[in-house]
């Protein structure tokens, strides 16, 4: 079974990461979203809000499972004998980041891949910090992420007022 891990905070998950995740779950027989537990960003949603959002919004993908982890992500994909993690690239400018983790992933783990996948055009501006900008400030954030997703963000800014 070809396995693929797609990592990431996920704070919120946006159309961006469900379009990945969709075509991703097309190529791999198993995709697993893991929710990184990255004590250097300080999240708006817990850890537990944001594995939940994406169980419910992923739910009608049958070869994906949702799942949390702290620490290397390629090791991370190794326990879970993985044999790829998807990273998505939104520009030019995610490249050389991108491209230096991958290659330090294949020192550590030469058993796992990378597999980049481009963003598609109408999603290449969007991002996690760019979302919740826009929902902070009330926005409309409708075209960039899940209806729930744009439900539990107006319920957290309405909160922090």
């Amino acid at each position: 079974m070809k396995l693929a891990v797609y990592p990431g905070s996920f704070d919120p998950v946006t159309n961006g990461h469900v379009d990945i995740i969709e075509r991703a779950a097309q190529l791999f027989d198993h995709v697993i979203v893991a929710v990184s537990k990255n004590s250097g960003k300080k999240p708006l949603f817990t850890l537990e809000e944001r594995v939940k959002i994406l169980n419910n919004v992923l739910v009608q993908y049958k070869n994906v499972s949702v799942d949390s982890f702290e620490g290397l992500t390629v090791k991370y994909a190794s326990i879970k004998n993985a044999q790829a993690i998807i990273r998505g690239l939104r520009a030019i400018s995610d490249f050389e980041n991108e491209f230096q983790m991958a290659l330090t992933n294949k020192k550590l783990e030469p058993n796992v891949e990378t597999v980049f996948m481009m963003s598609r055009a109408k999603w290449s501006f969007l991002s996690s910090s760019v979302v919740k900008e826009v929902a902070s400030l009330g926005g409309c954030i409708e075209e960039f992420v899940p209806g729930l997703v744009e439900k539990r963000l107006k319920e957290k800014f309405s909160n922090q007022k």
